[in-house]
Formats: structure tokens, sequence, C-alpha cells
């Protein structure tokens, strides 16, 4: 009976040997390949930053009731400053290369310029007025549409609308630097707006900031005509002459960027 036993444990043995040897070679499989990272601009968000501007005006002066050209001599004037902006807006991506959007925002600071009257005022004075008048806030509502230069880097330009408000200025000799006692009030004026600029990942400095862009900005606002009356200091009566301005703005800002929506590159596969 052992020796039977013996027989079937050495017939196994050789059996197994024999069929392991009929199998071929683990085939062979390559790593998966690594995913590209991918980019989604559709999304919603917000920014903040500051910048600076510039401003000029043509003007004259007018007659407050008639509304008669008295100085009608096209005077230049003008200013710059500084500012703050904070802003949201949409996009949505409509192809692999193409983002249309549309954002509002605000500003605050100060763009500080001169105004002024050359002609005859009260006492006979003949050299003229001139006071201080500066933008200290603005709002913009509007529209852009942007190629995508690299899938983490958006060219663009935009437009749309927008209002100012500008602060009142006290009116002094422009040879003499005395108060003439004449002022202007405060008053606000809008209107169109065109610019561009380009917005970028902050991934490309090397940092790892997924949802967050840094974008730098130019725009022209073209302001409507404004009279600015003159006014007395004390009564505020009118004086009868109106300071007319018509502003055009230009600004180049720079703006930290968040993206709700945007994920970054996935995480790499593991192998």
């Amino acid at each position: 009976m052992k020796k039977v036993l013996l027989a079937l444990t050495a017939l196994a043995a050789f059996t197994g040997s024999a069929a392991a040897a009929d199998l071929g070679a683990r085939p062979y499989t390559k790593a998966p390949v690594p995913v590209a990272p991918t980019y989604n601009w559709t999304g919603f968000y917000i920014f903040g930053g500051a910048g600076g501007g510039i401003w000029s005006a043509n003007g004259g002066v007018d007659d407050t009731l008639t509304g008669a050209c008295i100085v009608c001599t096209n005077t230049r004037t003008g200013g710059d400053g500084w500012f703050g902006t904070v802003g949201a807006g949409y996009d949505w991506q409509t192809g692999p290369s193409w983002v249309v959007g549309i954002f509002g925002d605000g500003t605050f600071g100060s763009l500080k310029g001169n105004i002024g009257d050359a002609g005859v005022f009260a006492g006979g004075a003949s050299t003229g007025i001139v006071g201080t008048t500066k933008m200290e806030t603005a709002w913009a509502a509007g529209a852009r549409i942007g190629y995508l230069v690299a899938p983490n880097v958006l060219s663009y330009v935009n437009g749309g609308y927008t209002g100012t408000y500008w602060s009142g200025s006290t009116l002094l000799g422009s040879s003499t630097g005395t108060p003439s006692g004449l002022h202007t009030d405060s008053f606000e004026t809008s209107g169109w707006f065109v610019g561009g600029g380009v917005e970028n990942n902050l991934n490309i400095f090397g940092i790892n900031a997924p949802g967050w862009f840094m974008k730098t900005e130019y725009r022209a606002a073209f302001l409507d005509s404004k009279r600015l009356q003159e006014r007395v200091d004390g009564t505020n009566a009118l004086f009868g002459r109106d300071i007319t301005v018509k502003p055009y703005v230009q600004t180049i800002s720079t703006s930290l960027v968040y993206r709700f929506n945007w994920g970054g590159p996935p995480v790499a596969a593991k192998y």
C-alpha cells in the first residue's frame, strides 16, 4: 500500500511541474499614460486689486440760464492718481480656446486734477479761477471675450457701461491762489468704456495655487459732458456761469482673482 501511495505522489509532482513548464511567460503591461492637466474656465470668480489712472477733460464756460457759450475756447484740463478695485463675474468656456463672460466691479480712490474758468469774475478780477476736483468712486458693468493663448492663460477684450462720482471744488484765483468766493458742487457722470487684459493662473510661476489667478487690465472710459454751476460760498446762490467738462479716463490695474470652479491639474495616477 505504501508503494502505491509513493507512486501516486511522485506522479502528481511530475504532472504539476510539467503543467507549470507549459505556461507562457507573464505578458508585459505598460504603465498607464499620465493624464494631461485639464482646465475649465466656466464658473464664478471674484477679484480685488489696485491701479493708477489719468483723466483729461475738454470744456469751456456757459451761461447758466441760456446755455450760451461765454468762454468758447476749448480748454483742456485733467489729473491723475491711484485707486483700489473689487468685483465679481462669471465666465463660459465655449470651446477649447474661447471664453466669454460678464462682470461688475467698483473702484475707490483719488484721481485728482484741475478745472477752471478763464473769464471775468466778481470784483472785476480777470485772472481766472481754478479748482481741484477728483474722481472718488466708480462702478462698471460689462462683458468680455477672450482667447486662450495657453490652457491657463486668457487674453481678452471687454466693454460696457460705467458711472463715476466726482468731488466738489473750491475755486481760487489762478494767479493769486486766494479764495474767489465761488465753488462747484460734487457731481456724477457716466458713459461707455472699452479695454482689455491678460489673466493667468498663478501655477505658471511655480506656486501651487490652483484657484488663484492674476489679471492686468487697461480701460478707457468716455464719459458724458457735465455743466458745473459756479455757486457763491455761504449762500450757494448761482453765480451765472457754468464750467463744462467732458472727462476721458484711462486706467490700468492689477488684481488677484479667485475662481471657485478651478480644480487645477488632476492628481497623477499611481502605478
